[in-house]
């Protein structure tokens, strides 16, 4: 936990994600990313010196592999409170429309249910589990398939609903996580999304991972260079 802890607080302290009496609403989809970061934030809401206050929340796309007692337990086990909200993402995203390239409609279905919730309940946050692989791999997908320069910024407030979102987990790498939930014997839910494996971003998953044995420094340079070059990141 120290690892993943000292990560998630240089980003929390260097982006000044949580302020005095947040109210922040995790997002856990069940994966291995999500519940390291509930882990990560109930462990620092314990000796943080400012005051926040935490909920999770999780959307039932409707798949049939989707466990709500699974997620049940894990917030029992760290004390946060769980709300779930049933959302109609599968038919419409796979059974209607048929998306080939389903990420992006899926993700803004469950963005919208999310922020109602954390509307609804008082929260002022919402945390997303994006890790630092997530980081470089967002940049890829813009730089190769749309020729744009960017990703995802550690923070972004929302306009029309008020919420924050924060991601606390930029600066930890995916084997940190894995590190983390293979140490504690973590139970994950086997699958959390259908495209699990086979979208574009497990791609950019192995593109890293090609380059890096023939340049080894090319995760920090990556990410060096968006810290520099992004506004977003400065």
């Amino acid at each position: 936990m120290q690892k993943i802890l000292s990560h998630l607080r240089k980003a929390i302290e260097e982006y000044k994600m949580i302020e005095e009496n947040d109210k922040i609403a995790v997002c856990l989809s069940g994966g291995k990313d999500s519940i390291t970061m509930l882990y990560a934030l109930k462990a620092l809401q314990r000796f943080y010196p400012k005051n926040f206050e935490l909920i999770a929340v999780s959307i039932n796309p409707g798949f049939d592999f989707f466990d709500v007692g699974f997620l049940k337990q894990i917030c029992d086990k760290v004390e946060v409170p769980l709300f779930i909200e049933n959302s109609n993402a599968k038919e419409i995203v796979f059974d209607i429309r048929k998306e080939k390239n389903p990420c992006s409609l899926c993700a803004n279905l469950r963005r919208g249910v999310i922020n109602s919730i954390a509307i609804r309940e008082g929260c002022n946050k919402i945390a997303l589990g994006h890790n630092q692989d997530d980081v470089l791999e967002t940049f890829l997908l813009n730089l190769l398939y749309t020729g744009n320069i960017g990703t995802f910024s550690p923070v972004s407030f929302m306009d029309r609903s008020g919420i924050t979102l924060i991601r606390p987990l930029v600066y930890t790498p995916e084997k940190e996580i894995k590190r983390f939930i293979r140490k504690n014997d973590l139970t994950v839910m086997p699958k959390v999304c259908p495209m699990d494996g086979t979208s574009k971003r497990e791609d950019m998953k192995q593109l890293i991972f090609s380059l890096t044995k023939s340049i080894p420094m090319v995760r920090a340079n990556l990410f060096g260079a968006i810290q520099r070059n992004l506004e977003d990141w400065k």
